[in-house]
């Protein structure tokens, strides 16, 4: 077995990092405390998808709880959450990853416990046709199953009248041209209502592979007993070994795009996208990072100052900008609620607020911005669950948890001039898609 060790920062110990013959890794960081948490991280999400099982990820997410030779469905949660634990899964186009978070309990009961009942669910998970509903026509109003199939379908239909999410999408769809980020993570209700058990088991076998996973541990304990226990309950068996990644990243748009729809709503959404640089990046994207604070995070942000704070004509309602790391390439949001009667106006003073980042940052802001992004990542090992959830990310994201050690130091480097190139260079309004959601009122 192949160890590493990573001196992450804030914490008292190297984070050991083991990776054994068939690809599985393990990761144990040591947290002083009564609380531990378990998670594993799978190299899949909507970047896996295509247009016939788009949404395919997610909904496996929630039939992973269905229950396992050993535990049937409902079991898993009960015998956790009896002990006081937090048991939830989120799924993101980059990957899927499933946590158990509790007391440790006299002698570790609890937390052997729950290191079993999770590798059980991880690598033999059952997903019956009875647990997951049978197919049906999406548009027969008379279908009253209440499985999970049916859940899910729920989900989607009330995510998407939400307005954020319909001017997310369609911002996020007209930003690539064939990279499956284009697609929603959620699905569609017409594939989900579709997909069979065998589709949705061949997709496990084939992307819940061992070397697809990394499991993490954070807490209190020793690591050599905790890892053997790892090794132990994770018993993989005969995988075949996951699908080459030939995905090649989209270029951003070289012509403004403009998209505009109409929904029933009585205020106008407008969202500014632009594509950045790859998660593992990190110079690029924390200088990214950086130029959204800057922008549009928080009540002292430009943003908010010049459109909103310090406005004479009562123009947005809400402003504000982030920077979102993937994979293959990092997404940039401006997003905003604002009056209907200026929509022209509004999308002007979005572009020169971006354009002034080009010409002017000082050094106040910088310094604002580098004391939030390092105040943040200190929050980020306050607690076991957001250790997991930050060292998932560097591994899964990344593939390199050592680009932990690298955030402060790099924060500390990046100067004023460095924002303003970076805006340059991805931030420029021939690579952005404008997408506005008016009311059906307006006239376009």
């Amino acid at each position: 077995m192949k160890e590493t060790s990573v001196k992450y920062p804030f914490l008292t110990r190297d984070v050991k990092i083991y990776e054994q013959e068939n690809g599985h890794k393990i990761v144990l960081a040591y947290k002083e405390g009564g609380m531990v948490n378990v998670s594993s991280w799978v190299k899949t999400g909507s970047i896996n998808e295509n247009d016939k099982n788009n949404g395919i990820s997610h909904f496996l997410e929630h039939l992973m709880f269905k229950g396992t030779h050993k535990h049937k469905a409902g079991e898993f949660d009960h015998i956790l959450e009896s002990r006081g634990a937090i048991v939830n899964a989120a799924t993101w186009k980059d990957y899927t990853f499933y946590y158990v978070t509790l007391p440790k309990g006299e002698n570790d009961e609890n937390f052997k416990l729950a290191i079993e009942l999770h590798a059980d669910m991880m690598t033999d998970p059952v997903i019956p046709d009875y647990e997951m509903g049978a197919p049906f026509d999406v548009n027969d109003k008379n279908v009253t199953d209440k499985r999970e199939r049916h859940v899910v379908i729920e989900e989607i239909r009330m995510r998407k009248d939400q307005p954020w999410t319909k001017v997310y999408n369609a911002t996020n769809n007209a930003m690539y041209t064939s990279h499956p980020y284009k697609r929603d993570v959620i699905g569609t209700p017409e594939i989900i209502s579709q997909v069979s058990q065998e589709e949705v088991m061949n997709y496990y076998r084939t992307f819940y592979s061992p070397k697809n996973v990394t499991t993490i541990i954070v807490g209190e304990f020793d690591f050599d007993k905790v890892l053997n226990k790892v090794v132990k309950e994770f018993n993989w068996g005969e995988r075949p070994e996951p699908p080459e990644r030939n995905i090649q990243p989209d270029k951003p748009v070289e012509n403004t795009v403009y998209v505009e729809n109409e929904a029933n709503i009585n205020s106008s959404f407008m969202m500014f996208g632009y594509l950045g640089v790859p998660a593992k990046d990190l110079r690029n994207l924390i200088a990214l990072e950086m130029l959204s604070i800057i922008l549009g995070e928080g009540s002292s942000s430009r943003l908010y100052q010049n459109l909103i704070e310090n406005s004479k004509e009562r123009i947005f309602n809400i402003i504000d900008a982030e920077n979102y790391a993937f994979r293959d390439g990092s997404n940039f949001f401006v997003q905003a609620n604002f009056n209907p009667e200026y929509k022209e106006k509004a999308i002007e003073l979005v572009k020169a607020e971006i354009e002034k980042l080009k010409e002017n940052i000082t050094e106040r802001e910088l310094n604002k911005a580098q004391k939030k992004l390092k105040s943040r990542f200190a929050c980020e090992v306050e607690t076991v669950s957001e250790i997991g959830e930050t060292i998932g990310y560097y591994m899964t994201v990344c593939d390199d948890l050592a680009l932990a050690e690298d955030y402060i130091p790099i924060c500390n480097e990046i100067t004023t001039e460095d924002l303003k190139e970076t805006a340059k260079k991805y931030l420029n309004i021939n690579n952005a898609v404008i997408s506005i959601l008016s009311p059906k009122s307006s006239s376009n």
